[in-house]
């Protein structure tokens, strides 16, 4: 299966209200079995990353360019994804293993003329995430209260505006802000002690009808797909093709978004087969074994678990052995 990283952009404050979850930068472990990646993945960089394509279309964007002079259209918001997609390889991977790598990608994804400012945006980036690192250790911007995180949020856009151009801020960084914005105008009024439940809900009102398309468009999705959903489990129980089940989500959504979800459905049918044989298997190692010291058997079952699944995959399995 082929799925992209992330399925929808969402602000920085909106995951996680702090910079804890913008960046854990650790002392990165190498993954030195990238065997243990799954069979054929076309990207086995880690394996985290195994059956995954990297996020951020660098062909197709047209707004928010670089220079004319770096070869032509290359949109910045692409590239932050294309970054953010490898680093979340940190702790499998080293740094400058990682940075390797998104090398190599942009070399295969970008116009020549176009490499040095791609080389150049990513190091800057990595200096940025670097010091928001240190800013998190900053003891005077802790704190959950609303007026900590909007200091925090001022305090990140001040280090941005030292490391990058106004364009790039804007293409990088531009909807994450407006995320951002709105989900500090909503908790400000949940933490407004002096409003009434519905002061309260007349203030959300006026902010959701503030919202800009995009981020209404950003806000909705995860129900549309909920709701798609639905209707293909219905068409599916009243007999309908794999086809039929494409076209639908392909007109509620788009045609990549529905390639997507079919994948993802191969994916899961195959996950369910797996599973079955595996528990069949099972069935006859604790019947074979059934007389056998615990060790003996429990051993037995290790071997058939690590013959047929990498060690994340193994982690899921006790919901299935019951």
């Amino acid at each position: 299966m082929l799925l992209s990283r992330t399925w929808a952009g969402v602000g920085l404050l909106g995951v996680a209200m702090g910079f804890a979850a913008w960046l854990v930068w650790p002392e990165a472990v190498p993954d030195t079995n990238p065997s243990a990646a799954a069979a054929g993945s076309p990207h086995s960089f880690v394996r985290s990353l195994a059956g995954t394509v990297p996020d951020g279309d660098l062909r197709a964007a047209q707004q928010g360019n670089l220079p004319a002079s770096a070869g032509g259209p290359l949109t910045y918001a692409e590239l932050k994804r294309l970054f953010d997609y490898y680093l979340s390889a940190v702790g499998e991977q080293d740094i400058a293993a990682i940075t390797q790598e998104i090398h190599r990608t942009l070399v295969q994804s970008v116009a020549p003329a176009q490499l040095p400012s791609a080389k150049a945006l990513l190091s800057r980036y990595l200096e940025f995430k670097r010091a928001l690192v240190e800013l998190e250790k900053n003891p005077a911007l802790g704190g959950n209260a609303v007026q900590a995180i909007r200091q925090r949020f001022i305090a990140m856009q001040d280090l941005r505006a030292r490391m990058f151009s106004a364009v790039e801020e804007q293409g990088m960084f531009g909807f994450e802000d407006a995320y951002d914005r709105d989900a500090l105008a909503r908790l400000e009024i949940s933490q407004n002690t002096a409003l009434s439940a519905a002061q309260k809900r007349e203030q959300l009102a006026t902010v959701d009808a503030s919202m800009s398309a995009a981020l209404r468009a950003d806000r909705e999705a995860p129900r549309v797909v909920i709701k798609v959903e639905d209707m293909a489990r219905q068409m599916r129980a009243n007999g309908a093709s794999d086809d039929e089940v494409y076209r639908m989500r392909a007109k509620e959504l788009d045609p990549q978004a529905a390639s997507r979800l079919a994948e993802v459905d191969q994916d899961e049918l195959a996950w369910k087969n797996r599973i079955a044989a595996y528990l069949s298997e099972r069935s006859k190692v604790l019947k074979a074994q059934a007389d056998m010291p615990d060790s003996e058997r429990q051993a037995a079952l290790n071997q058939l678990q690590q013959a047929q699944f990498s060690e994340q995959e193994r982690r899921r399995l006790p919901a299935y052995e019951k």
